[in-house]
């Protein structure tokens, strides 16, 4: 099993470059092991950071900081921008209908029956032998975040508290090599994917300063000793990495000056991990019930719809997370979804 894996990996490595030629758009690649942080920019990419020191009005290129301000609209890096919908193949050579999809129940964070929400996933596979050629099978499974609701999903809380999911983690990588990552946003009020890790480990993001009080430059700067793309020189393995606790609006964010270990992500290649910005009702003001679908691309076999649906699909292999980023605390709700095959979880 262990060379079988290893060959896929490779061959999944030499297919990534061929196959993003033709796509609107491209993936990324997402390396098994990659070197200064477990996760590389998406709709990031161009950001300008530097630190707030006291009042700063200097407005940046923000790239919407993580879902604090205003979609630009431009397209960013690893997004394929021509689809007509996202049921359809993001790159040339798949076959135009998924060979297998699920639309997956979002219970509470408490336990019950009442659903908070949806994910949709869909497995896209291009054969070996359709252009452009590659030595083994590629799979390309989509994962959205839809239909999210304002429903309360903890009912030991006063109140409704409105699940945010910030990231969404997906596993079973291990025998993948390198992967393509990448996203395509279809509906108008879809949270952005602005950095995807190789990492089971969700990093807290936070602006300087969110609310009416904020200003433009306050929102687009990053919280004190906050970074986009989380360093891998600490230890954390830890399902969420930051401060968990909730921030009000007009209040500055901080984890304390650089360096700190509240920021840290160890790369784990099992993991792929995903950052949005997805809830019904944002403490920013903001509205995006639903995520872009966000791609990972992988070598994968030529197995059947039904052996797909019997035999990939993995206890907890979705992950989805709230890391605090704004007035809320950490919350992890953990789903059974798809994974390539022979793939092992945790």
């Amino acid at each position: 099993m262990n060379n079988v894996k290893l060959k896929l990996a490779v061959f999944g490595v030499f297919s990534l470059v061929s196959a993003q030629v033709y796509a609107a758009g491209t993936l990324c690649s997402l390396p098994a092991a990659p070197t200064g942080s477990a996760y590389i920019n998406a709709y990031n990419d161009g950001r300008v950071v530097p630190p707030l020191a006291g009042p700063d009005t200097t407005v940046l290129n923000a790239r919407m900081n993580f879902g604090t301000t205003t979609d630009g609209g431009s397209a960013g890096l690893c997004e394929i921008t021509s689809l007509s919908n996202d049921s359809a193949p993001p790159l040339t050579g798949y076959g135009a209908i998924a060979v297998v999809s699920a639309t997956r129940t979002i219970p509470s964070v408490t336990g019950g029956s009442t659903s908070i929400g949806q994910v949709v996933e869909r497995i896209w596979r291009k054969p070996a032998a359709t252009a452009p050629v590659t030595t083994t099978d590629m799979c390309i499974l989509g994962t959205k975040v839809s239909n999210l609701s304002n429903t309360d999903h903890d009912s030991g809380t006063a109140g409704t508290q409105l699940f945010e999911v910030n990231d969404i983690a997906r596993g079973g990588y291990s025998g993948s090599g390198t992967v393509g990552v990448g996203y395509f946003k279809q509906a108008t009020n879809a949270s952005r994917l602005y950095r995807v890790g190789r990492t089971f480990t969700s990093v807290q993001h936070r602006a300087y300063m969110y609310g009416a009080g904020a200003t433009l430059a306050q929102q687009q700067n990053n919280g004190t000793g906050y970074v986009d793309l989380p360093p891998i020189a600490g230890s954390a393995t830890l399902n969420i990495n930051g401060v968990n606790s909730g921030i009000a609006a007009g209040v500055v964010a901080s984890v304390g000056a650089l360096p700190t270990t509240l920021q840290d992500a160890q790369v784990n290649s099992n993991w792929v991990d995903f950052t949005t910005d997805s809830v019904y009702a944002d403490d920013d003001g903001s509205t995006n019930p639903v995520s872009t679908m966000n791609y990972v691309e992988f070598a994968c076999n030529s197995d059947s719809a039904a052996t797909i649906n019997s035999t990939w699909v993995k206890t907890g292999a979705i992950r989805l997370r709230q890391t605090a980023q704004e007035n809320t605390t950490f919350k992890e709700i953990t789903i059974d979804g798809y994974a390539p095959p022979g793939a092992t979880l945790p």
